[in-house]
């Protein structure tokens, strides 16, 4: 009986079946499988069951090794490879079989929208660059660019069916057509410029190709209109009558004047004069030439003598009157064209320039007077220009269906019944429709004062073009050779709808662009000396950029704006597109980088939530820097990542697309800071010198501050010292600056970039210097000074508006002991020591405050500038209108939600625009060590620039305070301890 049962109590003996446990054994099912069960076993007879329950084992089977499933190779086969997961490894909200996602950031066309002109014809126009003609529309946020660009589109592409497809709100809406970012569209604010190639008849019935790029209007993103200018032969600039010229107008008129770029004016929303001021024809008069007169006075300004050939003038032809909004443009030689089919004796050409201007109609004479002959005469311009249209406007608006029907019918203009009786804004738009007709008279200005293409490929090489000017290749782009070598200048990359890639946007200079051919891709740091910034690449598509659609082409000659497919990865903002090799095997050049109207002073810190998600971070600020021209991206010694931009908006914008187009990741942004300049105000106490390692050479320097204007005029480009010879240089500093001959010949470079506003000048002389040696060591002193100027002393910024002079340099014999390795770090710590001894101070970046709104914003303007180191320098009326304008300047570092502050203050009447102004020193003494900054308090005015100076390192991770000691070299140390100059 004990034999039964094992020492646990568990049976062990034979199993002993009842007869109905036998019958229903087959029936129940078979929970345990083991690894054989799924292999059917024949049972041929009754001695084969009993060798099979001879061999079962009745040992007992821990719960953990039963097996109640079947494995997943028994389920799936052997030859398929199964992953088994632990429970949670990917959460809920994450579907196991993600479904494919098509990714959209841009508004565009599903097709190719119809258009009321042969696309044939448009492939045909191409081809004549006398029939072409490339222009930016730009001027002032809101002042009517993108509704221009909307009034050109709907009279060339058939939007009707969709546009009345709207209904409620949205019927109201602009349309928009040029801004394709959700972001613009989202905000209502331009945020990159848009191309768009329209075919347009002149009032003659000539066609054209205009190649127009819309830009944006916000001070903070000029630097998309920079890089548009660059591409295109003249500029239409876009004004508010209202609001007049407004800062960033008035820096688009500089920059295109300094660029000697063609202009033309539109004045648009005519109407408010009529709706919304209220304002008499004649005081209209005024308020229209004053507008004009603002523009000629910022060209005259900008120009001196030379503005005066430049000057825009209604009777000239190159000043328009438009009202967006009603689809209406003209000109007075279009208007004097109307008044001409009415007259047929009347010549539009002599009538148009008769007016505008102080020339007076007398009707009893039926002639003109330069003179008023009755005390109530009225101006040519009021008498038949305006006052027509006012008459126009106040019948449509007031007229009963019935009479406006008669009145219209003067004017030829036929409506239907159910016409007359729309709304006021739906009968005025198809009034002025049929009145003004189409913007051709827009047309007739462009073609006659923007040069074609052809005509502007001269001005294109002398004021871009690196290499020479007699080469094959500089006179194959200045025919526009179509047969020439394939030269492209690429300012600009678009974004792909779904963002995962980039187009190159640029100009064919020369040759034509066909799809599958390899190119060789010129970057901004190439040139024969330093020619690793080159790549090779294949265009895999060409096409005109049309901003919510493209067209592609097969080929696309020179004198046209393209858009490069396959080619974006070799290029960070700008480019030089040249064949593999250039004819008589010439040595390729490139166009110069684009010189922006302002610079990125605003940055932050970014880093990942997930810190394993940071080289996909990297990947998207990659993404970033291509994407907006002025952005700057760098990693700090610290290693924090940081962004740089121009303004708030500009990086709120930059911020949004890493998050959602880029990197599609969450982000951590640090606090807003600025950059900062190091500068010196008096001349160097003593002549400091650095000492190389191996104690063999010495270099001796002074630092002292520039004059007044060097900075800004090296930073305008008004002197080089890589495309001018050293005589001009020369002569420039002796003629502006009263510099002797031998100190301005002796200028060896700016630094620590090409146009940057620190000088280093030899003043060795022979008696105290082997010049011979000293010009076998020339390279290594400039790239030591670059690198010192590059990161000043103080806290790692750059140095600015410095004088650095090389009073002595003993060097050793043998060439092996004077090698760069030596000479670099030694020039480096002797710009450092003579920098530190000369009085060095933090300069900070200085915003120009301009406020537009109603007279009660002004009180509220000052309070809030009090209470950020801010104050106004002009403020008073805008002519002719209710509201007044403000001129402040703020310290960047203090504009932080300023403009929301000022919202709040003034209930959101007042407009405000942060442009860079220039860079101001800090008040206080940076290294004055009795300065005692405590926590949680703010510094006083005097101890500004210490208390930056210790943020600023602190934020890099340098050390706490700048040691002049370790700068110094010892023996000079301590002979400046002992005299007590460094007490």
């Amino acid at each position: 009986m004990d034999d039964l049962y094992d020492e646990f109590g568990n049976y062990i003996g034979e199993t002993v079946e009842s007869e109905d446990e036998a019958e229903n054994d087959d029936a129940g099912p078979s929970y345990v499988y083991d690894e054989e069960s799924d292999e059917e076993q024949p049972v041929q007879n009754d001695q084969a069951l009993m060798e099979i329950d001879g061999a079962t084992s009745n040992a007992v089977i821990l719960h953990e090794d039963k097996q109640y499933y079947p494995t997943a190779q028994q389920v799936y086969g052997e030859e398929v490879e199964t992953l088994v997961q632990e429970e949670d490894a990917q959460p809920l909200s994450v579907p196991i079989i993600a479904p494919v996602e098509q990714k959209k950031f841009q508004v565009q066309e599903a097709d190719l929208p119809p258009v009321y002109y042969s696309r044939e014809f448009m492939s045909d126009l191409l081809s004549f660059p006398e029939g072409i003609r490339n222009i930016a529309i730009a001027g002032h946020l809101h002042h009517g660019k993108t509704a221009f660009v909307d009034m050109l589109v709907q009279q060339t592409h058939d939007l009707q069916e969709r546009l009345e497809k709207r209904v409620g709100r949205r019927r109201d809406e602009q349309l928009r057509y040029t801004d394709t970012h959700f972001l613009e569209r989202e905000r209502g604010v331009s945020i990159k410029s848009a191309p768009i190639s329209l075919v347009m008849q002149g009032t003659r019935g000539k066609s054209h190709l205009l190649n127009v790029i819309d830009t944006p209007g916000h001070v903070n993103f000029v630097d998309e209109v920079a890089c548009s200018m660059r591409l295109v032969d003249g500029v239409a600039i876009v004004v508010d009558v209202v609001e007049g010229v407004q800062i960033n107008t008035e820096q688009v008129i500089r920059h295109a004047a300094r660029e000697d770029l063609p202009m033309v004016l539109v004045i648009n929303k005519m109407d408010r004069l009529i709706l919304e001021l209220k304002l008499p024809p004649t005081d209209a008069y005024f308020k229209l030439k004053h507008v004009v007169e603002q523009v000629n006075t910022i060209i005259e300004s900008t120009l001196g003598r030379d503005g005066e050939k430049k000057r825009l003038s209604p009777e000239k032809g190159n000043v328009a009157f438009a009202c967006a909004d009603m689809d209406w443009v003209f000109t007075l030689q279009s208007f004097a064209r109307q008044y001409s089919e009415k007259f047929s004796k009347l010549d539009p050409g002599e009538f148009s320039r008769r007016l505008w201007g102080d020339i007076f109609y007398n009707p009893r004479m039926r002639k003109f007077t330069r003179k008023a002959v009755d005390p109530g005469a009225k101006r040519s311009f009021v008498h038949w220009v305006l006052e027509p249209i006012y008459k126009l406007y106040s019948h449509t608006i007031s007229e009963s269906p019935e009479d406006l029907a008669e009145t219209l019918a003067t004017l030829d203009i036929v409506l239907k019944p159910t016409q007359l009786k729309s709304d006021a804004k739906v009968l005025l738009k198809m009034v002025c429709a049929q009145f003004f007709g189409e913007a051709g008279s827009f047309v007739d200005m462009v073609v006659q004062h923007i040069p074609s293409p052809l005509e502007g490929a001269h001005r294109n090489l002398e004021r871009y073009y690196t290499g020479p000017i007699d080469s094959t290749t500089a006179t194959a782009m200045s025919k526009l050779d179509p047969e020439g070598p394939l030269v492209v200048q690429v300012t600009k990359l678009l974004n792909n709808t779904d963002a995962s890639g980039f187009d190159a946007f640029g100009r064919i200079m020369s040759g034509t662009a066909y799809p599958n051919t390899t190119v060789q891709i010129l970057g901004e740091t190439y040139s024969l000396d330093d020619p690793e910034d080159a790549t090779k690449a294949t265009i895999s598509d060409v096409r005109i950029a049309c901003s919510r659609y493209s067209i592609p082409v097969t080929g696309l000659p020179a004198g046209n704006l393209v858009l490069l497919s396959g080619i974006s990865n070799s290029i960070s903002k700008t480019a030089t597109v040249i064949p593999l090799s250039l004819p008589n095997d010439e040595d390729p050049y490139i166009f110069r980088p684009i010189r922006h109207m302002t610079e990125s002073i605003l940055k932050v810190a970014v880093e990942p939530i997930n810190p394993s998600e940071l080289p996909k971070m990297l990947e998207g600020l990659r993404k970033i820097s291509k994407s907006y021209p002025l952005v700057t991206t760098k990693v700090e010694e610290s290693g924090e990542h940081i962004i740089i931009g121009t303004g708030e908006l500009y990086l709120d914008c930059v911020l949004h697309d890493l998050r959602t187009l880029y990197a599609e990741m969450d982000i951590k942004v640090s606090d807003p800071v600025t950059r900062f300049c190091e500068t010196v105000t008096e001349t160097s106490a003593i002549m400091c010198y650095a000492i190389t390692q191996n104690k063999l050479n010495k270099v001796y320097m002074v630092a002292e501050p520039l004059d007044d204007g060097i900075a800004e005029d090296i930073e305008a480009g008004k002197v080089s010292m890589t495309r001018q010879p050293i005589r001009e240089v020369a002569k420039f500093f002796q003629d502006n600056y009263e510099w002797d001959v031998l100190a301005a010949r002796s200028i060896w470079a700016f630094g620590p970039e090409e146009q940057s506003p620190n000088v280093l000048v030899d003043d060795t002389v022979p008696s105290t210097t082997d010049k011979k040696l000293l010009k076998n060591v020339k390279e290594s002193i400039k790239q030591g000074f670059s690198w010192a100027t590059r990161e000043g002393p103080l806290c790692e910024e750059p140095v600015r508006n410095v004088k650095f002079r090389i009073t002595k340099v003993e060097l050793a014999e043998e060439g092996v002991r004077r090698g760069a390795g030596q000479i670099i770090p030694a020039a480096r710590r002797a710009v450092y020591s003579s920098f530190l001894t000369a009085q060095p101070r933090l300069m900070e970046p200085v915003y120009a405050v301009h406020m537009l709104g109603p007279a009660d914003a002004i009180p509220a303007l000052y309070t809030v500038l009090t209470k950020r180191r801010g104050h106004v320098l002009t403020d008073g009326p805008v002519a002719g209108t209710p509201l007044y304008a403000a001129k402040a300047l703020l310290p960047v570092i203090d504009s932080f939600g300023f403009e929301t502050d000022l919202r709040i203050h003034t209930q959101g009447a007042a407009s405000v625009s942060l442009v860079f102004e220039k860079w101001d020193v800090v008040p206080g003494d940076p290294l004055d060590k009795s300065i005692k900054l405590r926590p949680l308090e703010m510094a006083g005015p005097q101890q500004a620039a210490r208390d930056f100076m210790l943020k600023t390192r602190r934020r890099k991770g340098l050390a706490e305070d700048v040691s002049i000691q370790k700068v110094l070299e010892p023996e000079l140390w301590r002979g400046l301890k002992e005299s007590g100059m460094l007490d």
